[in-house]
This record gives C-alpha cells, structure tokens and sequence, in this order.
C-alpha cells in the first residue's frame, strides 16, 4: 500500500517536471502536427509526412527563438512569448485538471488548481522560450589600454581614443645579465 503510494507520487511528479520542459514545445508540436497531417493529406505518405512536420515544427521553435533574440522592442518580445504562453498554458490547465482528478475530489478546487497551473506552465513556457533565444545577453566590450598614455585630443565621445605614437614606445630589452 505504501509503495504504491510513493511510486504514484514519483509518477505524479515526473509527469508534472516533463510538463513544465516540454511546455515550450506546444506551438512548434501544433505545428508540426497541422504541416504533417496537410502533408499526408496532399499525397506525401506516412514517411514524408512526418519529416515534413518534424522539419516545420524545427523551423517554428528556431524562428521563434531567433526572432525574439533579435527584436529589441518590448512589445513584440511580449507578444511573441504569449504566442508560445497561451497554448501551453492551455495545455498545463488540461494536463492539471486531468492529474487532479485521481486526488481532488472537489470539482471546483480541480479547476481552481488546474488554473493555477495553467497560469505556472505558461510562464515556464515564456521563460524558457527567453532563455533558449539569449534573452538579455548583451555583448561585453572591452577596451584595453595603458592608464598612463596620452589620448589624441578631439576624439568625440563615440570614437575610439589612440594613444599618441610619442607615448607607445617600448624599450629594448638588454643583453646584459641583472645582478
């Protein structure tokens, strides 16, 4: 009795860790699946069909990806994350709603919690898609220079400063042992 209890909690979570992974997956799998099945339709074969969805719901997750890396303005990062948020919060609501059935006995509190998750898979969905695209990842700039040297004078504040030929001399070193 209680290892059947302890191994349906392990199964519980597990079932709701691969949830929140694969949360972000539910556009580009529609998609795949909507591309495949119009595939098969047009006469491409259960093969075909297949990688032709496979092959569209990559290019989905990777456009996505590398569109809300690329855009700058905030709006668009939003809704290009509620596009991936709202289908898979969507699905987290099912999956909950599903689960909490074999241990809810209320209905009200099942959908109460379903929404709960709902709303928590969306946003796993949302960050993960932020966090795949490199989403606040700026490039570092680093500038080297010796502290001591001269600047050329009327550099404006978008141009590089070189130090002056007169001040970048280094000395030889010498042959002669130090003692």
């Amino acid at each position: 009795m209680t290892l059947g209890i302890v191994v349906s909690l392990f199964g519980l979570g597990t079932a709701l860790v691969l949830l929140f992974t694969l949360a972000i997956y539910a556009v580009p799998f529609f998609v795949a699946l909507t591309i495949g099945m119009w595939a098969f339709e047009t006469g491409a074969g259960v093969i075909g069909a297949t990688l032709v969805g496979l092959v569209a719901g990559v290019v989905a997750l990777f456009a996505a990806q590398l569109l809300f890396a690329s855009v700058r303005s905030l709006v668009l990062r939003a809704v290009i994350a509620l596009l991936f948020a709202v289908p898979a919060a969507v699905a987290g609501y099912h999956a909950v709603l599903g689960i909490s059935a074999l241990l809810v006995p209320s209905e009200a509190w099942r959908h109460v919690f379903a929404a709960i998750g709902g709303f928590v898979v969306g946003v796993s969905a949302a960050v993960q898609l932020a966090a795949f695209a490199g989403a606040g990842a700026q490039p570092m700039q680093v500038t080297v220079g010796r502290r001591d040297a001269e600047f050329a004078e009327g550099a404006g504040p978008d141009q590089p400063r070189l130090p002056s030929p007169s001040t970048a001399r280094l000395t030889a070193p010498s042959s002669e042992p130090r003692g």
